[in-house]
């Protein structure tokens, strides 16, 4: 059964995620990014980076959660930089596919962009059609990049 019913975690480095989470995360990622994802073990470092479980400037992961499964997530990384490069990178975002077009992927972009200190780029194919919502949210292209500007 579909609901709207879901909560959504944040994890930094401060709380972390779990060895069992980690793996849930990476899973559900490597599945429902489909073909726009990565192989498993690029999806992981991305997470290690945002937990700072390597040597990095670190970031955050999102999830959300329906009971007791993984309906959505997000991994936002650090660049360690600003100005010419923006201060964060969204690196993955990716909804359920019976979660789709409920306003989940708007969400958790949202809370992201709330979460993240500084400006926001993200890499997106030119046929996703994500593409809309990022520029809804205030995205603007550049080429195929596209960045956010805090106000």
């Amino acid at each position: 059964m579909i609901t709207n019913d879901f909560k959504i975690q944040s994890h930094t480095s401060f709380d972390g995620l779990s060895t069992i989470e980690k793996i849930k995360v990476v899973n559900f990622l490597h599945i429902h990014l489909e073909e726009f994802g990565d192989e498993k073990n690029d999806i992981r470092k991305a997470i290690d980076y945002a937990m700072k479980e390597i040597s990095s400037p670190g970031g955050f992961v999102l999830t959300a959660w329906d009971q007791q499964r993984i309906i959505g997530a997000v991994v936002v990384n650090k660049t360690g930089m600003s100005g010419y490069i923006p201060e964060n990178i969204l690196v993955y975002i990716a909804i359920h596919n019976e979660y789709r077009g409920k306003g989940l992927g708007k969400k958790l972009t949202k809370k992201a962009l709330e979460a993240a200190s500084g400006d926001m780029a993200l890499h997106v194919e030119p046929d996703n059609h994500a593409m809309f919502l990022y520029e809804k949210l205030g995205f603007e292209s550049k080429y195929i990049e596209m960045r956010y500007k805090k106000k």
